[in-house]
């Protein structure tokens, strides 16, 4: 059996998420390859080539790879997982944006049914993933010939060095002509990105407003060099930016440490932070939701406990 993981890079190293990918993978068993398509991508794909239990490592090196779009990175996918000769069982993505964005049209190419947000492996046809916002979970087994998934990057370990698989270069597919990359606009900041920080303070609708939001959040921040983030309801509220919002429609997380302050606990929030290793609620309502899923919790106003946890720090 061998699978085949698509790696999300920068071109000059792999994304955090391929590193989860490459251990659900291994829990399915067997042969994995790796495919790093991009442009002047070699960096990605030797890093790729020193994951524990990575075989070989694809790369497809191209002009029409440069920007990642979509349409030509499911095209070079197909035309490994779409060659019989390849007899590719699994083709896993990491479920990103981008490749949540990829992996559908795949699977409509290949004529199955896609297996999304993949939590947990229980056999190789066989998996778990959640629904109804991480409420209940599903097993599903899925009998396609091959199997297109998506994995949920906080339901595995990150992959380890260890390995020297080989890097065989592949030729890259002609562009489809279907899209053009015009420009891109991209935030620029000294905290961690939200997805791979360690530590992530986050507020809520309690903040009152975005001057409040940093005045009482960027100390605590600072102090325990973390990642910011937000409830949907601040972001909506015009307090925070859209790439902090931690939820359901915005970023899964899952920190060693999670502090939540003024933030409520709604469903849609806790689907993307429940599985965080530690969870610190702040929060003045003794009924607050989030203190069902908190290791630790503190009823009190946050405006004097934020800035006398900051100052204690």
């Amino acid at each position: 059996m061998c699978l085949l993981v698509i790696a999300e890079h920068d071109h000059g190293a792999l994304k955090g998420a391929t590193l989860n990918t490459v251990t659900a993978a291994a829990a399915i068993g067997g042969d994995i390859h790796v495919l790093v398509a991009g442009q002047n991508a070699a960096g990605a794909a030797q890093a790729a080539s020193t994951l524990q239990g990575v075989t070989k490592v694809l790369h497809a090196d191209g002009a029409s790879l440069a920007e990642q779009l979509a349409e030509n990175v499911a095209a070079q996918v197909l035309a490994l997982a779409g060659d019989s000769a390849k007899n590719y069982s699994h083709v896993l993505f990491p479920a990103t944006a981008h490749g949540k964005n990829v992996a559908p049209r795949v699977a409509a190419k290949l004529d199955v049914a896609q297996v999304s947000e993949v939590s947990k492996v229980i056999s190789p046809d066989t998996f778990e993933r959640p629904i109804y916002a991480g409420n209940a979970i599903a097993t599903v087994q899925s009998t396609d010939a091959i199997k297109v998934i998506t994995v949920r990057a906080t339901g595995f370990d990150a992959a380890g060095p260890g390995g020297s698989a080989a890097i065989e270069t592949i030729e890259a597919v002609a562009d489809s002509g279907k899209s053009r990359y015009l420009g891109s606009e991209i935030a620029k900041s000294d905290r961690p990105e939200l997805t791979a920080a360690k530590i992530i303070v986050s507020g809520g609708r309690a903040m009152g407003s975005s001057e409040k939001f940093n005045e009482v959040l960027t100390p605590l921040a600072d102090k325990l060099g973390a990642a910011l983030g937000a409830s949907r309801a601040a972001v909506d509220a015009g307090y925070a930016p859209n790439d902090w919002q931690v939820g359901q429609t915005g970023k899964i997380v899952a920190p060693q440490l999670y502090v939540a302050c003024g933030i409520s606990g709604a469903i849609q929030h806790l689907a993307g932070m429940k599985d965080s290793k530690v969870i610190v609620a702040i929060n003045k309502d003794p009924e607050a939701p989030i203190f069902s899923v908190a290791d630790y919790g503190l009823e009190a106003d946050l405006f004097e406990a934020v800035p006398g946890l900051s100052a204690a720090l």
